[in-house]
């Protein structure tokens, strides 16, 4: 299908009827016990699971991802609708506090209060293009969604539609098999702007859930911030997850990290939201010798094309952005022609770094830059220049001393993850996950996308005040 063709976008009358039918199915839904909600995720995963033969190659032709890669990321969605169906019977979702009336006036004297939590409605979800199960139709933000107890409204992503469409008919089977009202999931379609801006103006929309670029993420928000009722935008917009490694590290393990980074760098044709893209280093001989081992592995690297030729464009100018940035010298130059990119590595100071607000930016894609640093002070200045990123990860900082304190310190106050062994890439869902850090990475750090707390995006706190007995025999079901 042509994806610039006008009639692949669903008019707005076709999203007016799609949202409508999400707020008629949003009380109904709501008041589900954990039993119909639990039973809607795995009725979703066993559906999935049962596609797999068809919707693999599907998955394939369209974003050449492979078929090892995307059978592990369909097991993944899965995975994670079936965890969030343990969450949902393990009360997650109902969680409340029983705080009984204390006689007698303020502050010691109060009423009984229960504080619930009430599910926000209708949610508008952004598939991702980088991960076709897992971060799309019924990846962690539709399972988190439909775990707190809201109706979903996928935006399909238009780099797979053909796999956008039979994961929806399959969803849809699911919800009309189950007898829930068939609002509960709804999907929109287009590759216009225009789409997803309806969508999210749309007043019955109570929640936007976006994964993407920074410039589209960006853009969405102010339109959510500018409805005359604004609403939550939870975001994942771009990182550049920088990587700092001390001498020590360096000059014992040099060669296999050198090795691992590579291989974080080029996954996927570093089409990761958590791709390495900034390598702290000291300025001394172990870091030489890295980023010689760095550079020759990456040479030898091949990558995989692009998942859309917009995004081939996109590295393409960051890359070229780089080259003409000066004192941003090539250690492996990107090479012309093909349809796969080569791997791309630049090097310079923290000074120019720092200074140099458009080095800042995510280049999408299997390139890195390395910042060379004189101090601790100095690489704790190029994280602060970051400001918001994914992850930090940090080698080297098993010691406490005052130059790892400082280290960890900036990590945690610039990324939602910090690791202190490993790569970024591979992001476990799990309860103590923190997928979502400080602006530019995410609209929301005190939210994750990923992990069982991610439904708690969609759940609204509410305190119900000497409320009667049959509200409080529901245990914090919406009634």
């Amino acid at each position: 299908m042509n994806l610039t063709d006008p009639t692949f976008d669903n008019s707005p009358e076709q999203i007016d009827a799609t949202v409508a039918a999400a707020a008629a199915a949003a009380d109904t839904y709501a008041a589900a016990d954990a039993a119909t909600r639990a039973a809607l995720l795995r009725g979703l995963a066993d559906a999935l699971e049962a596609a797999r033969d068809s919707l693999v190659p599907l998955a394939d032709r369209e974003s050449h991802l492979g078929p090892a890669r995307l059978n592990g990321e369909l097991d993944r969605t899965a995975f994670q609708l079936r965890g969030f169906a343990t969450r949902v019977e393990a009360g997650d979702a109902f969680a409340h506090v029983d705080d009984p009336a204390v006689a007698g006036g303020p502050p010691a004297g109060h009423p009984a209060l229960l504080r619930v939590r009430q599910p926000l409605g209708p949610v508008a979800m952004f598939a991702a293009s980088n991960f076709p199960f897992a971060f799309s139709v019924l990846g962690g933000d539709t399972a988190s969604a439909l775990a707190a107890g809201c109706p979903v409204v996928v935006k399909g992503h238009p780099a797979h539609p053909e796999l956008t469409r039979a994961t929806a008919e399959l969803a849809a089977g699911v919800v009309k098999a189950q007898g829930l009202p068939a609002g509960v999931f709804g999907l929109v379609e287009g590759a216009a702007v225009a789409v997803g801006v309806h969508l999210v103006q749309h007043p019955a929309i109570a929640a936007v859930a976006f994964t993407g670029s920074f410039r589209g993420g960006a853009a969405l928000q102010a339109v959510a911030n500018a409805r005359p009722r604004p609403i939550p935008f939870f975001g994942e917009l771009g990182s550049i997850n920088p990587v700092i490694a001390r001498p020590a590290v360096l000059a014992a393990q040099g060669p296999a990290l050198a090795t691992t980074l590579a291989g974080s760098i080029t996954l996927g044709c570093g089409q990761f939201c958590t791709s390495p893209g900034v390598i702290v280093l000291p300025d001394d001989p172990a870091s030489d010798s890295f980023v010689d081992a760095l550079a020759a592995a990456l040479s030898d690297a091949r990558p995989h094309a692009m998942l859309t030729p917009g995004m081939r464009a996109n590295f393409d100018a960051g890359v070229a952005g780089w080259a003409a940035t000066p004192g941003v010298p090539w250690r492996v130059a990107p090479t012309d022609g093909g349809d796969a990119p080569t791997p791309a590595l630049a090097v310079t100071d923290a000074a120019t770094f720092i200074a140099t607000p458009a080095l800042h930016d995510e280049v999408f894609g299997p390139a890195a830059l390395v910042v060379r640093t004189t101090s601790v002070d100095e690489a704790v200045a190029v994280l602060r220049a970051i400001g918001g990123s994914l992850t930090v990860t940090l080698w080297g900082a098993e010691t406490d001393d005052a130059a790892s304190r400082a280290l960890v310190r900036a990590a945690m106050q610039t990324a939602g993850r910090v690791l202190f062994g490993g790569v970024p890439t591979g992001v476990a869902v799990t309860a103590g996950q923190q997928h979502g850090g400080p602006w530019p990475s995410s609209t929301r750090a005190e939210t994750t996308s990923v992990g069982w707390a991610a439904m708690d995006r969609f759940l609204r706190p509410v305190a119900l005040q000497d409320a009667p007995a049959w509200l409080q025999r529901l245990g914090g079901r919406p009634c």
